[in-house]
């Protein structure tokens, strides 16, 4: 009963991350600012992290535990490389 019960949440964790994938990316596409397209790309990314997560709970695969720290760390570094040009306009000093 305890697995049943797990396999099921964890299922319904990841069709509810696929949902949210989904208005992150409708956010990004229909943002008005540049602000709004950048906490879409936020929303998209952690999403897209916890289903890797969840389906590496689900799989017991640690290569999908490994895949959500890249998506981590690449969208941590993206993040900070759109704030910085939306407050300054530049990048790379």
């Amino acid at each position: 009963m305890t697995t049943l019960v797990l396999a099921l949440a964890i299922t319904g964790a990841q069709i509810l991350l696929a949902l949210a994938m989904g208005c992150a990316a409708f956010r990004i596409l229909r943002g008005p600012r540049a602000q709004d397209r950048v906490l879409g790309m936020d929303s998209l990314y952690i999403a897209g992290m916890l289903l890797f997560l969840t389906y590496g709970i689900q799989t017991g695969r640690t290569l999908f535990f490994e895949g959500a720290l890249v998506i981590a760390l690449l969208g941590f570094a993206g993040t900070v490389a759109l704030a910085k040009f939306l407050m300054r306009g530049e990048v790379i000093e």
